[in-house]
């Protein structure tokens, strides 16, 4: 947040978002469950808050449906067995394969994702 680069990544989100509220929560969205994919859900959330509030402001519009999607995206990571740490248990007891994860997990994180982008701001409004 400090180096800018939190506004920056903000205001990219933002044109791709033509400053629809909705999309710009998509896009949120999208950003932490790919960083989730590569990352724990810990550093995801704490990547993404920040774009998040800087496109919550940019919007003028409420943080929390922002912040309520970075807390379920960040926690919709079945894409891969090193988004969570019981992901990798699994992985490893049940002798599965990488691919396993993406072909159950991508699926479930997009249904996840359409739902969450739907529902949050139904519940908690802009």
């Amino acid at each position: 947040d400090n180096s800018g680069a939190a506004a920056l990544l903000a205001s990219r989100l933002l044109e791709l978002s033509a400053g629809q509220p909705f999309a710009a929560l998509a896009l949120v969205f999208l950003v932490t469950a790919l960083l989730s994919v590569v990352a724990t859900n810990n550093v995801a959330a704490v990547l993404a808050f920040p774009i998040a509030v800087s496109s919550a402001q940019t919007l003028g519009v409420d943080l929390l449906p922002f912040a309520i999607t970075i807390m379920i995206a960040a926690s919709a990571s079945f894409a891969t067995p090193i988004g969570y740490q019981t992901n990798l248990m699994v992985y490893n007891a049940g002798n599965y394969r990488f691919t396993d994860f993406l072909r159950v997990g991508l699926p479930l994180t997009v249904v996840v994702g359409a739902l969450t982008v739907g529902l949050v701001p139904w519940i908690w409004p802009f």
